[in-house]
């Protein structure tokens, strides 16, 4: 088949086709082997959707139309200087109108997916919006552009639609004097709220005046209008400003520069063209025009180029006398009709968007029909419809959007009297960037709000201003107070008004941050703030708050009737979207996360009371204490002092106390500990809390109360207290700790403000140590129990203020120690039983010690050397002086008690805990200041009864053990039942004990059976890790062991092995049994190798 002709020329032809195959028979569109493309189209998409129609299947009939009308659009497009004018916009329009009330009938929900649901109704919106920029392009063409609101869609979607483009526009009618004068009444300009303006966006792509003038037949070439258009400020579209003054006047006079003009004998038009800034005339080149072929017409008659309104008339006369449409038709008969015809379509269309769950298309829509009913006074309406197009614009940061349409809101909010709205409106505008108003927009704009504050209300309005005016504190560190004292609180205020606003009061929250149930605290500016545009620093008086961390919370001002209320998180900075550096006036007031802006401390402290020493104390000996009794700008007068000893201190509840005056206190530390010179103490470094030279008075305690004088209500005084502390004795020794090894001065100050360094390693479980091992090997044992040992609490309460109705109250800490920390080890031992013992002795008080004694008092089992009393060698070395934090060391000899048969007593004890043990016995003189530390007990006692204190005396107890060489029983473990185990094999492990020596292993061992009179009652306990061996048996149980040498018993007990590598087996302890006296086999912890378990077939899989 060949085509004929592309068609379309018909009656009819206008109204689209596409789903109605017998519009025209078969007959028709094909003849003689050619068809016309533009019915054989149509007739061949209106079978397929009959089809689809008759399968259900409506939705993909609006798919495939809206594609077909897509593509048919385009081949009208290619052919459209052979068909009437403007019938593919017609064409499309009607399509798109059949294609969905046809598509619409044959819909139903119910039977459809909900994606399915919304594609159809995606398709529907599709369809209702290309109908109606057909419509609106229809509209523009016939002089109806001035009733389509220039909107950002609309002119989008104009702006890229061509004008029609026929061989031939279409002529003026002979009776259209009556249209042409009704096109060139223009309607007037819409102008904007507050005096806006902006430039009108654009309809059309090209000026209609010069295509249209282009296209006419009388004209070849259409260079007159170009040369009017570069004198001639013309719009694109019939809806320009300007196009009132290309209008006919009423006598149908045309424009001046055109008068002048002649028609030569040829037909060629010459003259000049008058305008005012040509000269008084300017030729013409010669211009040929064509003859106008018209029945009745001479053929030499030359048409003149044709006004706007003219072109407009033309179009509607050359449209209205195509379309079919009866619908179409009326809505292109006048303004109205083409008005309601417009909404019909952008309310169907934004219906559709809003059920294919596209919002924003339809919400844009909206705004569309928001504007249709703002014209027409329906404003209701449209202030909710433009409600929900801000609220998109603003969510979605459209600024430049939101800017064109907050204006239309606010003017239907003024025309509903809605002033909180309004005033709302107001605050978003002036919150926008500064380019997208004007100065002059934002001062009208701000003095409308200003107007409305102080005038308008009658009512106060809350409005948030968070956008628009924001805060911060201050830089650096927060306001630090204290509970009970005012202050004043400067923070940073950014206005965004454009110029500078009083408000009648500014007020700020202040929120707690340690717990949510205190609320907030409202704090208020000095005085009527005046805010400048920009950075502003305003001070708030702060009340009495209590104690805790605040940060900022909600900025409240107060304007006329006006509230306003900015919260500290804004996204958006007063005056820029950018921010910038605190100091500038950009500055974004973001905090994340919040930054205190004021500390409030607990009540402020009035006194302070702590101790001159509160480390290094001698024990079990009478001691000066001292106590910094220090007030904070505060009177002490009549104040009374309270002591309450702790557990392990003694205090005379009536004694004679010594105060004196306190020299200047060292910031963040209580004492000076050490002095620098740890040689000599009288050359040791003065406290600074001790002014010498300074007179002494005497108080009296009773039941433990102490009046102060008035001396100390103003000034920091010490108060120095006789005290005890007292160290129960074991028999082991005394329980005391050990000093640190260097002189902290922070370790002093946690013992004065009662914090006991738990983790300290520098407390010690014994005094006295086994022979031959250190005190690193006992370091591991020690118990938190011990940890406080030497550690005193005295509880200090004292009454002051006006009838001593304050209290201060706190326990102080102490600690006392011994003089000496004794570490002993064996250094030497010959072959006559001869050992040499080493005794080092290590200062731990800062005082000077002189030993003046030494004594060793040996356990049974232990002889001296040649009868000697027990005093170190050489004997010479005494006395010894010890300065602070120094070591000296004492040599002492001793010998085992060898005879020709041990003592019963002593060798049948041996593997019991000894309850005996030897003793290091040093008589010293200690001289110290009770200013830094430890002191000679003699300056706390009377006169009179000095010279009958004896010696000072520290005894520090060790144990020697006396080395075996004939074990009793012996362990070993028999050979493993398997060469190579592996983990999970199960095995048996075997134990033999053997009895190396006749007798039993226990002195007091006596057996209660007669027939077991030559056996011994043992218990045994097996020990594994339990993460490499699982146990199966009796891992802890008693067994009987022959008396007779050589008796032997076997202990077995599963095990199973749980890892690979090389493991310590299980191990057979005798508990009752003293370990010297056993001998193990190997002699120490050994390792056995276990191998990875044999790979299982069940596991392995066949390729």
């Amino acid at each position: 088949m060949k085509q004929r002709k592309f068609g379309g020329h018909d009656h009819g032809d206008d109204s689209a086709a596409l789903l109605d195959s017998h519009r025209k028979p078969l007959s028709q569109l094909v003849e003689d082997d050619t068809f016309r493309e533009f019915d054989f189209r149509q007739y061949l998409f209106a079978c397929q959707a009959e089809l689809l129609f008759f399968l259900n299947r409506p939705v993909d009939v609006a798919a495939r139309g809206y594609s077909f009308i897509i593509s048919f659009s385009r081949l009208l497009s290619d052919n459209e200087k052979s068909l009437p004018f403007s019938l593919r916009e017609v064409w499309v329009l009607t399509a798109c109108m059949t294609l969905i009330k046809e598509t619409e009938e044959r819909f139903s929900a119910r039977s459809m997916t909900i994606e399915a649901e919304k594609e159809f109704h995606r398709l529907q919106a599709d369809l209702y919006s290309l109908a109606r920029v057909k419509l609106m392009r229809l509209g523009d063409l016939i002089g109806y552009g001035g009733n389509i609101e220039r909107t950002p869609c609309n002119s989008a979607n104009l702006s890229m639609l061509p004008w029609p483009k026929p061989n031939i526009w279409p002529s003026i009618p002979s009776d259209a004097a009556d249209r042409i004068s009704l096109k060139g009444q223009f309607s007037e300009k819409r102008s904007k709220p507050f005096g806006i303006t902006r430039k009108p966006l654009p309809l059309a792509p090209t000026l209609l005046l010069r295509d249209a003038n282009r296209r006419r037949a009388s004209l070849s070439v259409g260079n007159i209008p170009e040369f009017l258009e570069s004198r001639q400020s013309f719009k694109e579209s019939p809806a320009g400003d300007n196009a009132s003054s290309l209008a006919l006047s009423p006598g149908g006079v045309p424009p001046a520069p055109l008068r002048s003009m002649s028609m030569s004998a040829n037909g060629d038009l010459t003259g000049s063209l008058n305008s005012p800034g040509a000269g008084p005339s300017t030729p013409i080149r010669s211009v040929s025009f064509g003859t106008t072929a018209k029945a009745g017409a001479a053929t030499n008659r030359y048409d003149r180029p044709m006004k706007l309104p003219e072109i407009c008339a033309a179009a509607e006369f050359a449209i209205q006398s195509m379309v079919t449409d009866e619908k179409l038709l009326k809505g292109l008969s006048s303004a109205e009709n083409f008005e309601d015809f417009l909404m019909e379509l952008t309310k169907a269309a934004a219906d559709s968007y809003h059920q294919s769950w596209r919002k924003r298309h339809g919400v844009v829509l909206d705004g569309e029909v928001a504007a249709f009913y703002s014209r027409h006074g329906n404003y209701d309406s449209a202030a909710k419809l433009y409600e929900k197009v801000c609220a998109m614009y603003s969510g979605d940061g459209w600024h430049a959007l939101l800017a064109e349409v907050l204006p239309d809101l606010a003017e239907c909010q003024k025309q509903l009297e809605d002033l909180a709205g309004y005033l709302l409106s107001c605050i978003k505008l002036l919150s926008l960037e500064k380019g997208l108003l004007e100065d002059s927009e934002r001062h009208t704009v701000q003095s409308e709000v200003l107007w409305l504050a102080h005038t308008e209300l009658k009512n106060p309005v809350s409005v948030d201003v968070s956008t628009l005016i924001t805060f911060s504190g201050r830089g650096g560190s927060p306001l630090k107070l204290c509970e009970g004292d005012p202050g004043s609180l400067a923070i940073s205020v950014w206005s965004g008004f454009p110029g500078e606003i009083t408000l009648d009061a500014l007020s700020v929250t202040l929120i707690a941050t340690f717990t949510a149930e205190e609320g907030v605290k409202v704090v208020r500016s000095a005085q009527a703030p005046s805010l400048k545009p920009g950075k502003n620093d305003v001070v708030m008086v702060l009340p009495p708050q209590r104690a805790g961390s605040y940060v900022l919370g909600v900025l409240t001002g107060q304007l006329g009737q006006l509230r306003l209320r900015s919260h500290t998180y804004c996204m958006t900075s007063a005056l820029s979207s950018k921010g910038g550096s605190p100091e500038s006036d950009d500055f974004l007031s973001l905090e994340r996360p919040l930054r205190p802006v004021l500390e409030v401390s607990e009540p402020r402290p009035l006194v302070d009371i702590t101790c001159v020493v509160s480390w290094g104390l001698l024990i079990n000996e009478p001691q000066w204490l001292g106590l910094v009794i220090r007030p904070i700008d505060y009177s002490l007068k009549g104040s009374i002092l309270h002591l309450s000893s702790g557990s392990g201190l003694q205090i005379e509840e009536e004694q004679i106390c010594e105060i004196e005056a306190a020299g200047k206190l060292l910031k963040g530390s209580n004492q000076k500990q050490f002095p620098k010179d740890h040689g000599n103490p009288s050359s040791a470094g003065e406290n600074p809390f001790i002014v010498k030279g300074k007179e002494k008075q005497f108080l009296g305690m009773k039941d433990g109360k102490v009046s102060l004088p008035d001396s100390a209500s103003d000034q920091a005084s010490i108060l120095w207290l006789r005290v005890r502390a007292v160290q129960r004795m074991q028999k082991n020794g005394f329980l005391t700790p050990s000093p640190p090894s260097s002189p902290l001065k922070a370790y002093d100050k946690d013992m004065a403000n009662g914090n006991i360094l738990e983790d300290s390693t520098t407390l010690s479980n014994f005094s006295g140590l086994l022979l031959g091992q250190d005190d690193k090997k006992h370091g591991s044992s020690r118990s938190k129990d011990n940890q406080t040992i030497g550690v005193r609490k005295l509880d200090v309460k004292l009454e002051y203020g006006a009838a001593l109705s304050r209290t201060y109250e706190r326990t102080l800490t102490v600690q006392f120690l011994d003089p000496l920390r004794v570490v002993s080890r064996v250094i030497a031992k010959g072959s006559d039983s001869i050992i040499f013992l080493q005794v080092t002795l290590i200062s731990q008080l800062n005082a000077s010690i002189t030993i003046e004694d030494a004594e060793l008092v040996l356990q049974p089992g232990f002889v001296h050397v040649n009868g000697e009393s027990g005093r170190p060698f050489p004997s010479s070395i005494l006395p010894l002086v010890m300065a602070p934090s120094s070591e000296s060391a004492l040599l002492f000899t001793a010998r085992y008690e060898m005879s020709g048969k041990r003592s019963e007593e002593y060798s049948n004890s041996v593997q019991c805990e000894l309850e005996v043990g030897s003793t290091v016995v040093i008589k010293y003189q200690i001289v110290g200041d009770r200013a830094l530390g430890a002191h000679s007990p003699l300056t706390c006692l009377k006169k009179d009864s000095m010279q009958e204190h004896p010696l000072l005396e520290f005894k520090s107890f060790l144990v020697l053990q006396m080395p075996i060489s004939d074990p009793f029983l012996a362990v070993g473990m028999l050979p493993l039942p398997v060469d190579n185990p592996c983990v999970g094999e199960q095995m048996i492990l075997q134990w033999r004990v053997e009895r190396i020596t006749e007798g039993t292993c226990k002195p007091s061992y006596t057996s209660t059976d007669q027939k077991l009179d030559d056996v011994e009652h043992l218990y045994y306990e097996v020990e594994a890790d339990p993460d490499h061996w699982m146990l199966a048996g009796r891992k802890k149980g008693w067994f009987f062991m022959p008396q007779q040498n050589g008796g032997r018993v076997v202990v077995s007990l599963v095990c199973i092995p749980l890892i690979v590598g090389y493991v310590q087996p299980p191990c057979l302890l005798l508990p009752g049994v003293d370990k010297t006296r056993i001998s193990n086999t190997p002699a120490g912890p050994h390792s056995i190798c276990i191998l990875p378990p044999p790979l299982c077939s069940s596991f392995c899989v066949k390729k």
